[in-house]
């Protein structure tokens, strides 16, 4: 007996998009094609090009060139291409390409004719504001269409885009200009976020003037609000223009896109810095090959274009002719099925949500998601973190009513993808990952550099280049060699603990960083937290490892109860001993403590750097992406209080 979850249906799988590309080149096993393309990444990536149309102005002459070292690789050389082109300027012009929804119930769709007419007159108005080819310019945006347009008109005339999340402080913002030298902010005049009023100029103003570099602040007028205003330097969007078809340069593939930031340990965050040729070929063949996007497909990421999933899923669904929602509102706003209402009224095809997403809905009861029409779902997306069991299987049968693969990619910023995949072709089994990415050489190495056995679990690397890689951190290529490839030559570190079984499934278990070594015996923190929310009272947790004397680490936890349950000393007995009856005894937590909430970042990413910080007493590090700071008091306070503990 099969123990999948799903197992694609001839139909299924003969409607795939990587199908087409596997009878071209005839590959009958999928498994063949994940080999080939991670042995010979020339070919694969030559023919992902050719087979989703990309175009480049000028033929490239080689694929890629790793001459200076693998750290180093560059793409496509000798050609030429614009990724505003490819994503906009291409497409079929009475095809949707934008649905958008505010937390207002606001609604607006455009064409690829409309968000062409848009990308050309804001791209016009930027290079009539002097700002062109290498200008850095900043967009710190609700998500709303001209978040998109901004993003497009700055790629296409060349100037290169620092995408900032919505919910950043005045200091974080003004971080990341100072640190890129922004000439512009782009930026709107407030946005909803539960039925209030996020009040964004305010913020652009205070970090714009503690960056001399920043010229223009330009304001879409999202709300309608008076707000403060600096003649001769800001700027209406309305006043940007004008509108004729402006054609796109052919830029050189290395020519930088976006300078991603991702928040480092310690110190100030990192630009990863992306290129027109490389992110452009690789997201639009993992939105085409793992998400199976195309035509007529629409795509509801639920994030924020200041985190990297924000670009993935606008350039994945563009390039690949699909339309891509965004909803600026909170998920579970006014009410808790607002995110199966978007999937009901808009017909959504294709539905990325966290693992912790789905698990602060799933205490709203099934009927939240099973009273509305899901029958348009065709995918399910994820990623993030690590599953647990219960949660994938309510996204999996609930969300999808059993029909829908949960295609749970795991890459990050600097990755500027995805490593680890299934695709549409591969039988699932719950939290698996499937396995590498197509053209990504993955392994699992352990403490001395050499490769794992199924069943160990070890760092995840790649030994080989691909075109979405960072192509170093901005202005510091020596931590960027640091962060990724000091610790074993050509090779890059990822920072995850990963695993394969015996037949090739492949699972994450958190951050390496994150890891616990308890007695010499190395734990992911997944695993712990898989066993808490089994208990019906738990709703989710966060397990870290503090100093122990005696075992090197012990296991501290932090629990969220669900509503309604009260804490105390025989439940935390309880939770300890499912641990230690789960993983052994050595593994038993040395305390369990309740709080109200675990500190998160908008794309609902769990910082446990920070949770054992505040547990401790430590500097936390660079905090900026996080969303609920009140979290940590919490935490700290548990220090005090061992009547929550035990």
């Amino acid at each position: 007996m099969s123990d999948y979850a799903w197992t694609p249906t001839p139909a299924y799988a003969d409607a795939a998009r990587v199908t087409r590309l596997m009878r071209a080149h005839g590959i009958d096993d999928y498994r063949e094609l994940v080999r080939r393309s991670n042995d010979d990444p020339a070919w694969f990536w030559d023919a992902a090009v050719k087979d989703l149309g990309i175009e480049f102005f000028t033929p490239y002459a080689r694929v890629y060139d790793d001459a200076r070292g693998i750290a180093w690789t560059t793409w496509f050389d000798g050609g030429t291409v614009n990724l505003t082109y490819n994503c906009v300027d291409k497409q079929d012009p009475s095809a949707r390409a934008i649905v958008w929804e505010g937390e207002d119930g606001a609604v607006r769709t455009l064409t690829f004719a409309d968000l062409r007419r848009e990308v050309d007159r804001v791209a016009r108005g930027l290079l009539a504001l002097g700002i062109g080819q290498g200008d850095r310019v900043a967009i710190q945006m609700p998500m709303v269409p001209e978040n998109a347009i901004a993003l497009y008109a700055c790629a296409k005339i060349g100037a290169v885009v620092l995408p900032i999340f919505s919910g950043f402080a005045a200091s974080a913002v003004a971080t990341r200009l100072q640190d890129a030298g922004a000439v512009a902010l782009v930026t709107a005049d407030g946005f909803f976020r539960r039925g209030s009023v996020v009040p964004l100029k305010e913020t652009a103003d205070e970090a714009a003037a503690a960056s001399p570099t920043v010229g223009h602040v330009i304001v879409f007028r999202r709300i309608g609000r008076d707000i403060p205003w600096t003649d001769g330097r800001d700027v209406e969007w309305d006043s940007l223009g004008p509108g004729e078809p402006l054609d796109a340069p052919a830029l050189d593939p290395e020519h930088p896109l976006m300078i991603a930031y991702t928040s480092g340990t310690t110190g100030k965050p990192k630009g990863a810095v992306h290129v027109h040729g490389g992110f452009l070929v690789k997201i639009a063949e993992e939105a085409a090959y793992q998400t199976d996007l195309g035509p007529g497909d629409l795509l509801f990421w639920f994030t924020d274009m200041g985190w990297i999933m924000g670009p993935w899923e606008l350039i994945g669904a563009n390039a690949n002719g699909a339309a891509v929602l965004f909803y600026e509102g909170a998920p579970d706003y006014p009410a808790p099925d607002r995110i199966w209402r978007i999937v009901e009224r808009h017909r959504v095809t294709a539905l990325g949500m966290s693992p912790t997403g789905i698990r602060a809905l799933i205490p709203h009861g099934d009927e939240m998601a099973r009273s509305r029409d899901l029958s348009s779902l065709r995918i399910l997306a994820s990623t993030g973190e690590p599953w647990n069991p219960d949660p994938w299987r309510w996204y999996f049968e609930i969300v999808g009513g059993g029909r829908c693969p949960i295609i749970n990619l795991s890459g990050g910023t600097e990755v500027g993808a995805c490593f680890l995949s299934p695709s549409v072709l591969t039988p699932l089994r719950p939290c698996t990952l499937g396995g590498p990415s197509l053209g990504m050489a993955i392994d699992v190495y352990d403490p001395d550099g050499k490769p794992m056995g199924p069943g160990e679990v070890g760092e995840l690397v790649c030994t080989k280049p691909w075109p979405g890689m960072t192509r170093g951190i901005w202005n510091d290529p020596d931590r960027y060699i640091a962060a990724y490839w000091s610790r074993w030559p050509d090779v890059w570190v990822h920072g995850d603990w990963a695993s394969t079984d015996a037949d090739g499934f492949w699972y994450l278990h958190g951050r390496s960083d994150d890891t616990l070594k308890i007695a010499g015996k190395r734990l992911g923190p997944a695993e712990v937290e898989s066993i808490l929310v089994e208990h019906p009272a738990v709703a989710e947790s966060a397990a870290v490892g503090v100093p122990d004397e005696v075992k090197g680490e012990k296991v501290w936890c932090f629990v969220v109860l669900r509503p309604g349950v009260a804490g105390d000393a025989a439940l935390a007995a309880t939770l300890r001993t499912m641990v230690a009856d789960g993983l052994g005894k050595a593994f038993r937590p040395d305390a369990v403590r309740f709080v109200s909430a675990l500190p998160k970042t908008r794309s609902a990413k769990i910082l446990r750097r920070a949770v054992r910080a505040a547990a401790l007493g430590e500097d936390p590090g660079d905090l900026s992406s996080l969303e609920n700071p009140a979290a940590l008091d919490e935490i700290r306070s548990t220090r005090e209080e061992d009547s929550r503990s035990v």
